[in-house]
């Protein structure tokens, strides 16, 4: 999976690329081709 400061170009990868926000990070899931999967974003730990 990518790390990306940006999801736009990973985005326009594929017309089956979704993006998805879940848990704070904004994904990019393909299903069609796995390898295309991108996240943005960091989770703040919790005390």
């Amino acid at each position: 999976m990518q790390v990306l400061s940006s999801l736009k170009s990973a985005k326009k990868l594929s017309k089956d690329c979704q993006i998805v926000k879940r848990r704070g990070r904004i994904y990019v899931i393909c299903k069609s081709n796995p390898r295309f999967k991108a996240v943005q974003g960091k989770v703040k730990k919790k005390k």
